[in-house]
C-alpha cells in the first residue's frame, strides 16, 4: 500500500487526532504549550498515558509546569510531583539536564527552534536518557522540525503492512520521510499520532 493512502486511511478513520495528541499535533504552540510537549516526552518513556497525566497535573497544580521552574527545584522535589509516571528517580535527572540544556545552552525554547535540525539532533542525543524517539518527539511536536517519529507502533504497522524488511530507527525514519515525498512537519505529526492511535486501539 503507498505511504501516504495509509496516512489518508487513518486520518479518514480517527480524523484529527485528540487526546494526549490534541496538544501534541496543535498548530501553532504557545512557548508554554511546547515545553509541556518537551517535559511530556521525558514522562512517557515506558509510561502510559493516564499516568503521564497524573504527573503532569501534579506539576501544574503546583505552578512547575516550565522549563525553568524545572531546572531550579531540588532533584527529591520533583521526584515526588513525577512519582505517577514510573521510573520518577530517573526521569527526574533526565529532565532537569534536558530543561537546562535547552535553557542554558540552547538561550531558551525559541532560540532552540533556529538551530540548525542536525545540530539540535546531535546536542539532544549527547543528553543522558535521550534517545532517538525522545529526541525527535521534542524536534517534531514541541520545535516543529520535519523529522518524522519511529516508535513500536510505527514498527508494528510497517510489519503489518510488509513495508519494508528493515527495521532499523534510520532506515525507518528514511523510508517514510523518502515515502512521503515532502518535509512536511504538519503531515509528520498527525500522521505519527494516528499511527499510535491505531496501535493502541489494536491493543485493546
Amino acid at each position: 500500500m503507498d505511504i501516504y493512502t495509509l496516512y489518508k486511511n487513518l486520518k479518514k478513520k480517527y480524523g484529527q487526532p485528540q487526546g494526549q495528541w490534541a496538544l501534541w499535533c496543535k498548530r501553532p504552540k504557545t512557548k508554554e504549550e511546547r515545553e509541556q510537549v518537551i517535559i511530556e516526552s521525558v514522562l512517557t518513556q515506558r509510561a502510559n498515558w493516564k499516568n503521564v497525566s497524573y504527573a503532569i497535573s501534579n506539576l501544574k497544580n503546583k505552578e512547575l509546569l516550565s522549563l525553568e521552574k524545572i531546572a531550579l527545584i531540588k532533584e527529591d522535589k520533583l521526584q515526588e510531583l513525577i512519582r505517577p509516571s514510573g521510573f520518577y528517580k530517573v526521569k527526574a535527572k533526565r529532565l532537569k539536564e534536558l530543561c537546562k540544556f535547552i535553557i542554558n545552552g540552547c538561550g531558551g525554547v525559541e532560540s532552540a527552534k533556529k538551530i540548525p535540525l542536525e545540530i539540535m539532533r546531535k546536542n539532544l542525543l549527547s543528553l543522558n536518557g535521550i534517545g532517538e524517539e525522545t529526541a525527535d518527539d521534542i524536534l517534531l511536536y514541541a520545535f516543529e522540525r520535519p523529522v518524522f517519529v519511529i516508535d513500536e507502533y510505527t514498527r508494528r504497522l510497517v510489519k503489518r503492512y510488509n513495508l519494508t524488511d528493515k527495521l532499523s530507527y534510520k532506515h525507518l525514519q528514511e523510508f517514510f520521510e523518502n515515502s512521503l515525498g515532502k518535509k512536511d512537519y504538519a503531515l509528520y505529526q498527525d500522521f505519527h499520532a494516528l499511527i499510535v492511535i491505531d496501535g493502541k486501539e489494536g491493543d485493546r
